[in-house]
């Protein structure tokens, strides 16, 4: 009976056409045979687990090299990517190590591509994590993950283009663009006063199975002589000017519009009167997209340094006035009418040598991270009382370094009496006061973690925080066992059960510390 009852109650919960009760009935899990209310309760029960006092991260592996170290999802790449090490099993282990490389096979980018869900894919092998890697040479490659075996390659420089660089997602895990080095000509051209127009190439991808859309150049006669960079986002190409000036357009558009013809890989085609195919060497790519006139401006926005962010609900942007005074301020305005919303001036007047940091939530909230060295502000966006068209900046939850035993007084009287005062106050970064260098969200288990550092002469300290993403409550604190010098370049990763830690030492030298949750059964039984 109670098996019949289940099966007449499912058509009722399917029955429920309002778009709120369904998401609130699926985030309590009432619908079981979903796939996702299993996987949801396991990271739940994970969070707790790895909160509780008596659960420690351990060091369980350090490792050096003269290469840079990267980490994509539970691997480990050394050597140029030559090396792989997976950091999911109880310790770190390798799961290829392929010859040294030559210059010609060094890679210069690479992207981590998985499978995407409920998609027939036509080889068995598209159904496992791949890297696709950008090398010295203008070859594509598609690696096998697990084995580093090619399963794919694209041959990209044809005679248009010599040097392709970098990777990036238009659609992340459907759409990649492939970006060349800033077209510069060779002096000999320039003393012949030949002039160059063409700035870079952009190449553009469907993943899995890997397809050729077209490829396209941003050439000064369209976009004029003081662009400096370019780059491609969610469906808009960003044209960034040396005067500060963002400009945004309809990628798609473009696309769509200025296509002379499509192109498959491993299709013959004329190239300057031989037969060529596609991604094949010596011909490569077609630039097959001609961009012959100026396309429609969606939006333009002058920044300092071109920094330009959109995000929040409805959509609002963020900039520095373009004047180099009112760097570390911050404007947040309405996507819509370039409106200032109220309280949307955030300045931290900070006194530090790094400046503050400001970007849109990554849990998709809408709300906004501002982190200075011993602040962190989570905004949010929401209506103005009885103005229902305009949105102001509210305060959601703050997150205040440990600075309890700093003192700081400009002036001091000594022993016998003698009254001191100081010629000028600590920054706010001192090194000897604990600050916020890094701040991250993990998406699978809701937490904020932030990375706080204080270093008392030659030895610094580090430790590792987690806060809760809705009231940025403390629920954990991790310290780091190796010593962190606030002068060299650091990366830490926090990934479900694992914390990682590369540090970029002078003159190359690169070191990678990894830590895994482990439970204190003296102190925890159940654990």
């Amino acid at each position: 009976q109670a098996a019949a009852g289940g099966a007449r109650a499912a058509p009722r919960a399917c029955g429920v056409h309002n778009v709120c009760r369904l998401l609130i009935r699926r985030a309590h899990g009432f619908y079981a045979r979903d796939a996702g209310v299993a996987h949801r309760k396991n990271l739940g029960l994970l969070r707790k687990i790895m909160c509780q006092e008596s659960t420690k991260f351990k060091n369980v592996w350090t490792t050096h090299s003269a290469s840079p170290i990267a980490y994509e999802r539970g691997r480990i790449y050394m050597d140029n990517y030559q090396c792989c090490i997976t950091s999911i099993a109880q310790g770190p282990r390798i799961l290829y190590q392929k010859s040294k490389c030559t210059k010609s096979e060094k890679i210069e980018d690479a992207l981590l591509l998985e499978c995407p869900l409920g998609e027939m894919l036509p080889n068995p092998s598209d159904y496992k994590p791949s890297l696709i890697v950008l090398t010295v040479q203008n070859w594509l490659l598609r690696l096998s993950a697990d084995s580093g075996e090619v399963l794919e390659k694209v041959y990209l420089a044809g005679s248009c283009c010599k040097f392709f660089r970098y990777l990036s997602w238009d659609t992340p895990q459907e759409v990649m663009i492939v970006k060349s080095a800033q077209n510069k000509p060779p002096s000999g051209a320039r003393q012949a006063g030949i002039r160059q127009t063409v700035l870079f190439y952009l190449a553009v991808f469907q993943v899995l199975p890997l397809s050729f859309i077209g490829m396209l150049e941003i050439n000064k006669k369209i976009f004029g002589n003081s662009v400096t960079d370019v780059a491609v986002s969610n469906g808009i190409l960003i044209v960034m000017y040396s005067m500060g000036l963002v400009r945004l357009y309809n990628f798609k558009a473009i696309l769509e519009q200025f296509m002379e013809r499509p192109y498959d890989l491993g299709q013959e085609f004329n190239w300057n009167g031989q037969v060529g195919v596609v991604g094949k060497y010596p011909f490569g790519l077609p630039c097959n997209i001609k961009i012959t006139d100026t396309p429609p401006l969606l939006f333009e926005a002058s920044s300092l340094e071109n920094a330009f962010q959109i995000g929040g609900y409805p959509w609002h942007y963020i900039i520095t006035p373009n004047k180099r005074k009112h760097k570390g301020v911050f404007h947040i305005c309405s996507l819509k009418d370039n409106a200032l919303a109220k309280n949307g001036i955030q300045d931290m007047k900070c006194c530090s040598l790094e400046p503050d940091w400001i970007y849109f939530h990554p849990d998709m909230s809408g709300r906004i991270i501002h982190v200075g060295p011993n602040l962190i502000k989570v905004l949010k966006l929401k209506e103005v009382k009885n103005h229902a068209d305009q949105m102001e900046i509210a305060e959601d939850f703050t997150i205040v370094a440990n600075r309890e035993n700093c003192v700081n007084n400009s002036v001091t009287v000594t022993a016998s009496g003698r009254v001191v005062k100081k010629r000028f106050t600590s920054l706010d970064d001192d090194p000897e006061q604990e600050t916020f260098k890094i701040v991250d969200y993990e998406d699978e288990l809701d937490l904020l973690s932030t990375v706080a550092v204080t270093q008392i002469g030659a030895d610094g300290r580090a430790h590792l925080d987690f806060h809760c993403n809705d009231h940025g409550i403390l629920l954990k604190s991790i310290p780091l066992q190796e010593s962190w010098d606030v002068t060299y370049s650091h990366e830490v990763y926090f990934d479900k059960d694992l914390i990682l830690h590369i540090e970029q030492k002078p003159n190359r030298r690169f070191s990678c510390y990894v830590y895994q949750m482990v439970c204190d059964t003296a102190k925890d039984d159940d654990c």
